[in-house]
């Protein structure tokens, strides 16, 4: 039987798109090989120089594929430039808080936020754009919201770089969703805003001589100046899938990257798995099979 060009063309869009998903994913979930390559730099430097060195990339980016001209009305409507603002700052919140809990040691439990954030988002989802919660999905959000409790309560403190992980990059996602900015463009206009900031104090730490950007190792540079395409490809990818294929199956390739740091946090970097954190992700990752494995079954109900 004949394949039709369209046809053809759809599976194979929905094949690269898949892949793509894949490579983003997969890149993010092995994060931390690069953060710990400059341990010996403190978390605040790399974070600025993670947004300042990702400005410049994504606006070289813009500027290549003849995007840029978006970022003019991003600027110019009051309601867009307050939620860039928000994002920034939440973005800058998650991105510094996963760099110092990978170069301290806490990679299990940057996953473990990881794991969380799509259930938080469902939770969200449902509140601010009145997304239907079915049983299921309920059921998996109070499971793994009971076993991060009893977690906590074992440890005698909240899991605080779980929680902040998730919690800012699903509020993260809410606003992104509301005010509905290009994911490029958006991403671009919240370097460049918090850019400003973050420049004023790597010039203030290298006046002071704690910066680390013209110290003697060419290894600290390098690594500092790759962090801006190093942080902007994964998301490029992801953009370049999230057009093609479904948000059901984005959904369950998500789930890489948590993995991938769980694994490493473990294996490589031996990382000890306490009953606590042990209890936490088995009722967070039992909540995530849950919610995964019920939906076809919702989703024939529904039709």
């Amino acid at each position: 039987m004949e394949v039709s060009p369209n046809l053809s063309k759809s599976a194979k869009e929905l094949r690269a798109g898949t892949w793509a998903a894949i490579a983003s994913y997969g890149m993010w979930g092995l994060f931390p090989i690069y953060w710990k390559q400059i341990t010996d730099i403190d978390a605040v430097h790399i974070l600025c120089h993670r947004v300042l060195w990702s400005a410049l990339f994504l606006l070289l980016v813009m500027q290549i594929t003849g995007l840029a001209k978006q970022l003019i009305p991003i600027f110019k409507n009051w309601r867009s430039l307050i939620s860039v603002i928000v994002c920034a700052i939440l973005i800058t919140i998650n991105w510094g808080t996963y760099i110092w809990a990978v170069n301290a040691g806490r990679v299990t439990e940057s996953s473990l936020g990881y794991y969380i954030t799509p259930l938080l988002s469902i939770c969200l989802g449902s509140l601010f754009f009145k997304e239907k919660l079915d049983s299921w999905a309920t059921t998996a959000v109070i499971f793994a919201t009971i076993g991060v409790a009893i977690a906590a309560f074992m440890i005698g403190k909240i899991p605080w770089v779980s929680l902040s992980l998730a919690t800012s990059f699903s509020i993260y996602g809410v606003i992104k969703k509301k005010v509905g900015l290009d994911a490029l463009a958006g991403l671009t206009a919240e370097t460049i805003t918090a850019t400003p900031f973050v420049l004023i104090w790597l010039l203030w730490a290298q006046q002071f001589g704690w910066g680390y950007f013209f110290g003697p190792g060419a290894k600290s540079v390098i690594f500092l100046t790759v962090a801006g395409p190093v942080t902007a490809i994964p998301l490029l990818a992801f953009a370049y899938a999230a057009i093609r294929i479904p948000l059901q199956r984005i959904g369950f390739i998500q789930y890489l990257s948590p993995t991938f740091q769980l694994v490493l946090g473990i294996m490589v970097y031996g990382e000890k798995m306490t009953p606590p954190m042990l209890l936490a992700f088995s009722t967070v990752v039992a909540a995530v099979v849950i919610y995964l494995a019920s939906r076809k079954w919702v989703a024939a109900k529904r039709h």
